[in-house]
């Protein structure tokens, strides 16, 4: 990467959100009928810039860049995550979820547990990151990213929740069944977990694939791309990237590189 394109790109990690997300907003976790419920992020090397408004974090990622330039402070990765999010949400009355830290801090694949009864299901239970870099390589390999559209103006994803508490819990189990598939490299269980999560919040935030702003059927190209190679989930609400996990090549696509250190 040319200097030039790096100053562009900037130097804080990006982050990618697989299954589970959302159990990190207290108004879902303290439905959670059998905590924690668990929801995966994976540190990404800024090798291009990633859209706005796409579910990649930029947002925050630009706070970050505001208060610690081009790299992270030392420091423990939890009480950054806490002055990262104090930073981000400071007088927002519908504030980020603290996922966006955590995966822009902690390196390689993390499983974040939420539970409603730890402090008050804002910050994590427990955070358990995986940075074998043979895990790392072969996420690498399976995850392919597809462009979709980013959330367009007027979007937003929480007019109507549907919290049921069975629901819920699926979308928790997700997560965790998620972190175990990528650490065991298998597969079927990553795609089933991103699956699951689709169907999830298709189930409890209705509007996260289907409103009236949106102009891509996100519902029926997710399930497209399900059928064709095996599982598929978005980056975020509203569209952004379609995450598809298979072998072989996805015409379109692209990669990521795993940060692990």
């Amino acid at each position: 990467m040319s200097d030039g394109i790096a100053e562009c790109v900037g130097g804080q990690q990006y982050r990618l959100a697989l299954a589970g997300g959302w159990i990190d907003q207290p108004f879902v976790s303290a439905k959670n009928p059998s905590p924690p419920g668990s929801m995966v992020v994976v540190a990404v090397e800024p090798r291009f810039r990633f859209m706005d408004f796409s579910g990649m974090a930029t947002s925050t990622r630009k706070v970050a860049t505001r208060l610690w330039g081009n790299h992270l402070p030392d420091g423990d990765p939890d009480e950054l995550v806490r002055i990262l999010y104090a930073a981000e949400n400071e007088g927002k009355a519908e504030p980020s979820g603290s996922q966006d830290m955590v995966g822009l801090i902690y390196p390689g694949i993390s499983r974040i547990d939420y539970d409603a009864d730890c402090e008050g299901g804002v910050f994590p239970l427990r955070v358990v990151s995986n940075t074998d870099e043979s895990v790392a390589r072969w996420v690498e390999r399976v995850i392919h990213i597809l462009p979709v559209a980013p959330r367009p103006a007027g979007y937003a994803p929480l007019g109507v929740k549907n919290l049921d508490p069975a629901w819920i819990g699926r979308l928790g189990r997700s997560g965790a069944a998620c972190f175990n598939a990528i650490v065991a490299r298998d597969l079927r269980g990553l795609q089933d977990s991103m699956n699951e999560c689709m169907l999830a919040w298709e189930a409890i935030l209705p509007n996260t694939v289907a409103h009236p702003t949106l102009t891509v059927d996100l519902g029926r190209l997710q399930r497209a791309y399900r059928d064709e190679y095996g599982g598929a989930m978005y980056s975020g609400c509203g569209g952004g990237y379609l995450f598809v996990a298979a072998e072989g090549d996805v015409p379109g696509s692209f990669g990521i590189s795993v940060k692990t250190k």
